[in-house]
């Protein structure tokens, strides 16, 4: 019998009629744009702790009149993005444009908000929308009240498709001059120099691999060369580790984007001092860290299967790479 050696942590998608009602009940503030009468948005379920944050996956701030681009990696998928609105700002419009994004892709885009004293983005969307954009892309233009937002971009078919959401100062005196013209980077990919380990990080991997006959960890870590404006994103980097033969047998699998807290889910709890050790080791305190995920399993005995999980993380601003190869046999 298949003896579970992962921790595995996932959420059911919620799915519900997009109407003019707030989708999960309660006071708050609701916006509802044009949806047609069959649509279907998917939201984020409500978690336990009452902060939507919780049930997303965070991929870090976007300044208004910025763009993000990026891919989703499963079904569904409910990204997150902090945005900050200003007292003086009167308009405000967050669209999944057609310039960026994939075709066919279906879209569903909330709002939640403002930030509260304990931090918390409520679980009630402020304003939400399916289709108003191009297609079946989602476009809000809402006035908000000044703080911090969370602007969730959800798909419930996405898996492989690429999107870009922009978001755009319409009228205010706060209104900041839209951004230079960068060159268009979602082909490349950071190059990676190999960085040797701390005595730290290489006394961790020992001990975990010490620790059980049946488990063992591999650490390499990377200075990530990227001569383009801005960062490299987890896409990028994940596609620079794929051209390294060493881990040529993850390429068939899907990579899966997780925040850092997520992944530690699944480390095996020999290695689970990796967690804190890395973030201290390669970043800077601030920087928001991201971790694809590529899994597989096959027989390796009779009757014995061995569990295979490649960790590439990502520490944008330090431009460091970090990959973790686990692995778990059957006994």
């Amino acid at each position: 019998m298949l003896r579970q050696m992962l921790k595995v942590c996932g959420v059911l998608p919620m799915v519900v009629l997009a109407g003019c009602e707030n989708p999960t009940g309660g006071n708050a503030p609701v916006e509802s744009l044009r949806e047609s009468p069959q649509a279907v948005m998917y939201f984020p379920p409500p978690p336990v702790s009452g902060n939507i944050y919780d049930s997303t996956t965070y991929l870090g701030p976007v300044a208004l009149g910025g763009s993000v681009r990026t891919y989703f990696t499963q079904n569904p998928q409910y990204y997150s993005f902090k945005v900050t609105v200003p007292a003086s700002l009167l308009r405000t419009r967050f669209e999944v444009t057609h310039e960026g994004t994939s075709m066919y892709l279906d879209t569903g885009l909330m709002v939640y908000g403002p930030k509260n004293a304990s931090g918390s983005y409520g679980t009630h969307p402020w304003v939400q929308d399916d289709d108003y954009g191009y297609g079946q892309l989602s476009r809000i233009e809402a006035q908000l009240p000044a703080g911090e937002y969370l602007v969730v971009v959800s798909s419930a078919t996405g898996a492989g498709k690429q999107f870009q959401l922009q978001t755009t100062c319409v009228s205010g005196a706060a209104c900041p001059p839209p951004p230079a013209a960068t060159p268009d980077t979602s082909g490349y990919g950071p190059g990676l120099t190999p960085l040797p380990l701390t005595a730290q990080l290489e006394a961790t991997v020992e001990a975990g691999n010490e620790a059980r006959y049946y488990t063992e960890g591999s650490l390499r870590a990377y200075d990530a060369y990227w001569p383009h404006p801005g960062v490299p994103t987890l896409s990028q980097a994940d596609r620079s580790v794929m051209t390294l033969q060493e881990y040529s047998a993850f390429a068939a699998d899907d990579a899966i984007a997780y925040s850092y807290a997520q992944a530690k889910a699944y480390l095996y709890s020999e290695f689970e001092a990796l967690g804190p050790q890395l973030l201290a080791t390669y970043g800077n305190g601030t920087e928001n860290v991201q971790v694809a995920i590529r899994y597989h399993e096959y027989p390796v005995a009779p009757g014995a299967s061995g569990w295979f999980r490649l960790f590439v993380i990502l520490f944008p601003e330090s431009k460091k790479v970090v990959v973790f190869e686990q692995t778990g046999y059957e006994t």
